[in-house]
């Protein structure tokens, strides 16, 4: 395919290996490829610059299928390129706003994140979008013109989030794909389904996730809250590597302060699920230091393909239906309540984490009030996160291998 726009600023030339690109927020950054770093002022004039969101005369981006490469072709003239046409019109910006995300704290909704952003006609997953966090996170991108996927294993909660969401606005783009974490097969369903879509993905959140029950083994016979809260989300980010890589994705993982507490270490990794010896709050605390091992390994494994990992905390005892499943969580939910974030105020770190603009900053740090913190020391081992990439690995493989030799028969 033939690149058919000239990459040439309107004003300046770019010197030798720069490349332009187009922020999640639609404004121009540089990349150079010699060094791999990026930066917002143009290399020779200083000038910063942005894009409107959308497409005009006839141009639109769709995906090559085959090699799931981004292009852009223009429906009424046929031409087809590699560079984005909206560079053509990038226009100067005088007051480019680098300072507003450090405002943002406790306090702040998703909502408030949002609002001087423009995001529209990204695409992105949000897992377990149909209640608490969730919902908010799915609703405040929607109500930006974000094309919504709802990963929800519930069709009917999903259904009516939808028209809750569409009532307030009646075009939201949003799509309901049926996603269980309790099934890896059915997690590789949903990845298919998505990528069958040809649509980009520019941002992955997952945020759906267990806290306390009684033990139990998912269909695939790991123990369920690992599974739900972590396994299932390292097969769903593998499934879609490649879409990620194409699309220059950011990946938000919700995880838990509770991580402090895992007990979790490179001695005892290879343990085994034994009902007797089984705490439920601990294997919650064990599932979210998963959650922040995998987020810093995925990013050093990705570290030269443009996409961002992003680990965060969404708030203490949020008001939400995660706490259904256990009752002491119920007791102290009712005693801190009046100290507790509001749904759409936990929502607020997991967006700022999808649309931060300083990826190469960001990239697999842990976030708490839209604020970068130092996570536990066990989470920063990066044996240990090697160690459980590997071990996850071999889940995977082991039951693929087990499916393969189930449809052969």
């Amino acid at each position: 395919m033939n690149a058919l726009l000239p990459d040439t600023d309107s004003e300046d030339e770019l010197p030798e290996n720069w490349e332009r690109k187009i922020s999640l927020t639609n404004k121009v950054y540089y990349l150079n490829l010699r060094t791999n770093r990026t930066q917002w002022t143009h290399p020779i004039s200083g000038k910063r610059r942005a894009v409107k969101s959308q497409f005009s005369n006839g141009w639109k981006r769709e995906f090559d299928v085959q090699t799931l490469t981004a292009f852009f072709r223009n429906t009424i003239t046929g031409q087809s390129t590699f560079t984005d046409p909206r560079l053509a019109s990038a226009y100067e910006m005088n007051n480019f706003p680098v300072s507003k995300m450090s405002d943002f704290g406790p306090k702040s909704t998703a909502d408030d994140v949002l609002e001087h952003f423009d995001i529209e006609s990204k695409v992105a997953i949000v897992t377990g979008s149909n209640c608490g966090i969730g919902f908010e996170i799915a609703r405040a991108l929607a109500l930006k013109k974000v094309h919504v996927i709802m990963g929800c294993r519930n069709h009917f909660k999903a259904m009516e989030a939808i028209k809750k969401i569409q009532a307030i606005e009646p075009n939201a783009r949003l799509t309901f794909i049926e996603c269980d974490l309790a099934d890896l097969n059915n997690v590789k369903v949903f990845c298919s389904k998505f990528i069958s879509m040809n649509i980009p993905l520019d941002i992955l959140i997952m945020n759906a996730g267990l806290t306390s029950i009684p033990y139990s083994l998912t269909v695939d016979g790991y123990e369920t809250v690992f599974q739900v809260n972590y396994l299932s989300q390292f097969y769903m980010v593998r499934m879609l590597e490649k879409k990620l890589i194409q699309s220059h994705s950011r990946v938000v993982i919700v995880a838990s302060e509770s991580h402090r507490f895992s007990t979790l270490r490179r001695s005892n990794i290879h343990r085994d699920w034994n009902p007797r010896r089984y705490i439920s709050f601990m294997a919650y605390n064990d599932s979210k230091l998963c959650n922040i091992l995998f987020a810093k390994y995925l990013q050093k494994r990705l570290i030269d393909s443009h996409v961002s990992v992003v680990s965060c905390h969404p708030g203490n005892f949020v008001q939400t239906e995660i706490k259904r499943y256990w009752w002491l969580l119920r007791i102290l939910y009712f005693l801190v309540k009046p100290f507790t974030k509001t749904a759409n105020q936990g929502a607020a770190t997991v967006v700022y984490c999808a649309i931060a603009e300083n990826s190469k900053e960001i990239g697999g740090k842990y976030f708490i009030n839209c604020k970068e913190c130092e996570p536990s020391n066990a989470s920063k081992d990066m044996e240990l996160a090697e160690i459980l990439w590997e071990l996850s690995s071999d889940m995977i493989e082991t039951l693929d291998r087990s499916q393969s030799i189930d449809s052969s028969h």
